[in-house]
């Protein structure tokens, strides 16, 4: 047959500098591209093979083979599949999806480079040209009579093609790559990326080094001639017949050990049902993914085939404690074909903090996120992963309620950041959202509501900080008031929310301000008046500030001499104010001028400031007042505590004489 020549059927004078630049945003994901099209390729097969289309003999295994030469700066991969024709290599490349190129060009030469620029026009073979300076297509077709095709182009617009040898059904593409992607010839770099976007496709695949398959076949030549050589030197003196099988056995001992093997798993965890799946799959899963040495807390496994089809698996996984911001990975898969990780459009936003796989064939392998904000399929499947989380959380709270909130802490930032960013899942988890309180058991908000109905009506007291707020807790001990912890950065917002959606209820953090519950004898406001008004001016002056915020009650417990308050509203706005500075815009310093320092009427200390103003250890009473205060409240600067230090020295001297 006579060789062809012609051009591209695109509207440009050369395509391919746009497809270098523009086609996809990662570079590597030429070879998932590829791999994919063979895989596509013998799954076209299988499918004619079972209707009785093609005639494949039994126990036929597939694969697609990737090879590398650093030395000829060539990669290839292999497949045994469909193959094609001269008129399909006409249909399928040179014709370019059918014009879609000009869709293409229209479309995207004027892009910035920033932009995610994906494949909708069928030009999944062309992402070889972004690290090419020449591709070759050698291809036989399954068909019976078929001839075998040679395709070559060197990245212009012209391409040549004529009937070739290429004598194994499938398909054959080489490519030549260029002086800048001379990377994509390097083992481990393939294997990286082929790890990355193809380990659980469904076909196998394997790598080979071509450049030491040579060097290895042409020592085995060698080495054979040597042996060969040898055993007709034993036979001219009269070698065993033991020793030729010796040889042999070794020789295929050694071919078992060399064979290569599959660089994917064929058979995820996810395309499994689960009554197939056992706890340690599932683990062993998630740490071999997600290369996290901890196990999970549980997981839910996706399986539906209706109205769309959907598998995956969400792990919750361990938080650790000493990470303000949580950070997952959700990876996208279609068919077992690697997309992307976190896209938003398809995982709910909250769901993108657990680790996982969501494997959904409806959707284009290349996704465009633009388009998939604006389609309501998408968004039922979004939905659809959401309910299922709703179902599962809610499920473990009705059946299994001690492993529920024995989970809790770990899993509750990930849920109160659903029900921030989700209506419809904050609607589903409201009865289930619980709450260790001061005695450290699980309680619901309506079960601490009516518990504290007397003492604190629709007020909700938290704890941030076990340590700093240990006072505070003690006193709330002592009298029998509870509290609830919310200790992550998560809590801040939530709480705020939980206030909007339950009209009327406040929480205030144990040391917003003086329980009712904590005081003892009232005050009379005369007293309490002369005593805060004379109390100020002595702190002044023992502190040198022009300012100070002074508050005298009469607490229950005599040996508390001071504490330290801010008003929920200005610990707010301050905690708003620091995140506002930490995003580079200015902040307010809303601290020690919101801050309020309680004295204690009945503690004997305040009680000795009251009465001597002037007295000698006067200052260092106040001041040890103060810093006591500060200390169960919050860190003292390095200059204050220094101070502190040397002051309790001098007052233990004092007291020894």
């Amino acid at each position: 047959m006579a060789t062809t020549k012609g051009n591209l059927t695109i509207d440009s004078e050369n395509i391919f500098p746009i497809i270098k630049k523009w086609l996809y945003s990662d570079h590597d994901i030429f070879i998932r591209e590829l791999i994919s099209n063979g895989v596509d390729a013998i799954t076209k097969l299988k499918r004619l093979s079972s209707m009785g289309e093609a005639d494949i003999p039994s126990g036929e295994e597939y694969k697609v083979t990737v090879y590398a030469s650093p030395i000829e700066k060539t990669l290839t991969f292999v497949d045994n599949g469909i193959g094609m024709t001269m008129e399909e290599v006409d249909k399928y490349i040179n014709q370019i999806a059918f014009s879609g190129a000009t869709d293409f060009l229209e479309k995207y030469k004027d892009k910035d480079e920033n932009d995610q620029i994906i494949g909708h026009f069928g030009l999944g073979f062309y992402s070889a040209f972004m690290v090419s300076d020449k591709v070759t297509i050698e291809s036989l077709s399954f068909a019976d009579g078929a001839a075998p095709v040679y395709w070559e182009c060197d990245g212009g617009t012209t391409f040549e093609m004529r009937e070739g040898n290429y004598d194994k059904r499938g398909t054959r593409i080489t490519l030549y790559l260029s002086d800048d992607s001379l990377e994509f010839a390097n083992e481990y770099r393939v294997k990286e990326i082929i790890n990355k976007y193809c380990s659980f496709m469904p076909v196998e695949i394997y790598f080979i080094n071509e450049d030491e398959a040579k060097k290895k076949a042409s020592e085995e030549i060698v080495q054979e001639k040597e042996s060969k050589a040898s055993k007709e030197e034993d036979e001219l003196i009269g070698g065993s017949e033991v020793a030729d099988d010796a040889v042999d056995t070794d020789a295929a001992d050694t071919e078992d050990k060399d064979a290569p093997k599959p660089l994917n798993d064929t058979n995820p965890l996810w395309m499994r049902t689960p009554g197939e799946c056992k706890d340690e799959d599932y683990i062993d899963f998630y740490q071999k993914v997600f290369l996290d040495f901890k196990e999970p807390l549980f997981w839910i496994h996706l399986n539906m085939d209706y109205p769309f089809n959907l598998k995956g698996i969400l792990y919750f996984p361990r938080v650790n404690p000493n990470m303000e911001q949580l950070e997952g990975k959700v990876k996208l898969y279609n068919n077992q074909v690697f997309v992307a990780d976190n896209i938003k459009e398809v995982i709910p936003e909250f769901l993108l903090l657990l680790k996982g796989v969501i494997d959904c064939p409806d959707l284009p392998l290349n996704v465009s996120r633009s388009a998939l904000q604006n389609d309501g399929f998408v968004q039922k499947i979004s939905d659809h992963i959401t309910k299922k989380v709703a179902d599962k959380l809610s499920g473990m709270y009705k059946t299994k309620r001690e492993d529920y909130e024995k989970f809790w802490d770990d899993i509750s930032p990930f849920i109160k950041y659903g029900c921030l960013r989700d209506t419809k899942f904050n609607d589903r988890m409201t009865d289930y959202m619980i709450f260790k309180n001061i005695e450290g058991k699980y309680i619901t908000l309506p079960e601490y509501l009516e518990a504290a109905k007397e003492k604190h009506e629709n007020k909700v007291f938290y704890i941030t900080d076990e340590e700093l707020q240990a006072q505070y807790i003690e006193m709330f001990k002592k009298t029998g008031t509870d509290a609830i912890y919310l200790t992550h950065s998560i809590d801040n917002p939530y709480i705020t929310n939980l206030e909007m959606k339950n009209e009327g209820v406040k929480f205030l953090r144990i040391d917003a301000d003086v329980n009712e519950a904590l005081k003892g004898d009232s005050l009379s406001e005369d007293d309490a008046k002369a005593y805060t008004d004379k109390l100020t001016e002595t702190f002044k002056k023992a502190l040198s500030v022009e300012k100070i915020n002074i508050k005298v009650e009469s607490l229950s417990d005599e040996n508390i001499s001071s504490m330290l308050t801010q008003s929920e509203e200005s610990r707010r706005m301050a905690d708003m104010m620091k995140m506002y500075a930490m995003g580079g815009m200015p902040g307010i310093d809303y601290g020690k001028d919101a801050e309020t320092l309680v004295l204690n009427a009945n503690n004997k200390l305040v009680k000795y400031v009251l009465d001597n103003p002037e007295g000698e250890n006067t200052d260092k009473v106040c001041q040890q007042l103060y810093d006591l205060a500060v200390i169960a409240n919050r860190q003292l600067t390095a200059d204050e505590l220094t101070r502190f230090v040397a002051r309790s020295n001098e007052i233990l001297g004092l007291i020894i004489g």
